[in-house]
């Protein structure tokens, strides 16, 4: 298994204590203070921020949240003195409140023979300009004494030439204005509270990755090389998918998320085109009158969706020039399988080539796939990062605004899936959309 997939990124943040000793102090004068009740709900929480061409939301699930106890930056406990099932806040966050602000020292040079051979040690591929990595392998080089190997905390690489590396360390987060919201599921039994333990949600949602999709922009051409898009497997990808698999790839939770995502897009009326299509679209609930075109590798899997008004059959890799015409379709979508794409520039500008003037094309993802079929890149980026890289095929097509990132995680696994003993949490979903430029041009003569 390649070894960025068990990277854990931790990122270390205050706990705000005084914000939970002030909180306790202020209950002492109540003759039958209200906050020694716990308020208890379980929350769908989520950070958002706008980086320079793009918004990004992440969302995380927490079974039970203590509105009295837990920690959350402005004003979000004050906002929730009444608690209601639905009910929803959000709240800036005020630079430096939760990560610390940039600091220009964060920024170091290293000797280049030091850094990579590190990563030879640990059979690491790279480094790569754009890329982060656990701060653990800078561990030994001049100057960064305090880091030791164990550090999974990541760094930005930021250049290089053959002396020299430059790292920032400072938080992915710390350039940008945040914002932090509350999404009431349902409200959970009150009772006494004495001692325990508070959460951080804020610095719980970013401990998942946040902020590493923003960096892609940065990214040099050592992504996009020929090498990158090589696969495991080199043999046509006609004979690996000639038989059906009738099989989910992801867990009924994390399928309900991606078919909501779809489901706000998607009105009565519409045509669809389900990309890299099989035997299901996610696509439940759906008015009647929506138009759903399926295009895929496998017949079978096809003539069994039962979502699909027509189908064709298609290998993308082979030839990604589509077979429809120019402004045909209102949305694209493409489930669990743009990882699996060798000519990503080719394909993206095909989309926006088929795609009606304000169409959208929403891109879903989790961190499950064929070992044989992924492309090599993938299997070495952080997830988060992922969503970068196709947030970069969209950039390069040079067609699309409205460029949005989303991830879902923290919530259950249902106990009806085939890892429920071995996963506690459900598979997490990533997602990349962007509408098509208002004014683009016709777009036929692009391959």
């Amino acid at each position: 298994m390649p070894y960025a997939i068990l990277i854990q990124y931790i990122y270390i943040n205050s706990k705000y204590l005084y914000k939970f000793y002030s909180k306790s102090k202020s209950t002492e004068k109540c003759e039958e203070p209200i906050m020694n009740r716990a308020k208890l709900a379980s929350a769908k929480c989520y950070l958002s921020w706008n980086s320079a061409d793009a918004s990004h939301i992440d969302w995380q699930y927490f079974p039970k949240v203590d509105f009295w106890r837990d920690i959350f930056p402005g004003d979000i406990n004050e906002q929730f003195q009444d608690l209601d099932d639905g009910s929803h806040a959000e709240s800036g966050i005020n630079t430096g409140e939760v990560f610390p602000a940039k600091q220009a020292q964060a920024l170091k040079h290293v000797r280049h023979k030091s850094v990579t051979t590190n990563f030879s040690t640990r059979h690491i591929p790279g480094p790569y300009i754009g890329r982060h990595y656990p701060k653990g392998l800078l561990a030994g080089c001049s100057g960064l004494g305090t880091i030791y190997p164990q550090d999974m905390t990541p760094f930005l690489l930021r250049n290089m030439d053959e002396k020299e590396v430059e790292v920032d360390l400072n938080h992915p987060l710390s350039d940008f204005e945040l914002a932090i919201g509350v999404k009431i599921d349902e409200l959970l039994p009150s009772k006494e509270e004495r001692g325990g333990q508070c959460n951080d949600i804020a610095s719980d949602i970013a401990n998942n990755g946040s902020g590493l999709q923003c960096t892609t922009s940065q990214l040099s051409t050592e992504l996009t090389n020929q090498a990158s898009f090589s696969r495991k497997v080199d043999f046509e990808d006609r004979l690996f998918y000639q038989s059906p698999r009738m099989v989910q790839h992801i867990d009924s939770r994390a399928r309900q998320t991606i078919n909501q995502i779809y489901l706000e897009h998607i009105k009565p009326g519409m045509k669809i085109l389900d990309l890299m299509s099989s035997w299901e679209s996610h696509l439940n609930g759906i008015d009647d009158s929506v138009n759903v075109i399926g295009l895929g590798m496998n017949q079978e899997e096809l003539q069994a969706n039962p979502r699909l008004q027509s189908h064709d059959v298609w290998d993308l890799n082979q030839n990604p020039l589509l077979p429809y015409n120019d402004n045909e379709f209102d949305v694209v979508i493409c489930t669990v399988s743009i990882e699996y794409v060798i000519h990503p520039d080719d394909v993206f500008k095909q989309i926006a080539r088929i795609l009606k003037p304000g169409g959208r094309f929403i891109v879903t993802f989790s961190d499950r796939w064929f070992p044989e079929k992924v492309i090599r890149v993938w299997t070495e980026l952080h997830p988060y990062e992922r969503m970068g890289l196709v947030l970069d095929y969209f950039r390069k097509s040079n067609a699309f605004t409205t460029l949005l990132t989303e991830s879902w995680h923290g919530w259950l696994r249902p106990s009806d899936d085939k890892y429920f003993q071995q996963k506690l949490h459900s598979d997490p979903v990533f997602a990349v959309q962007g509408v098509k430029e208002i004014n683009s041009s016709t777009w036929s003569s692009y391959l």
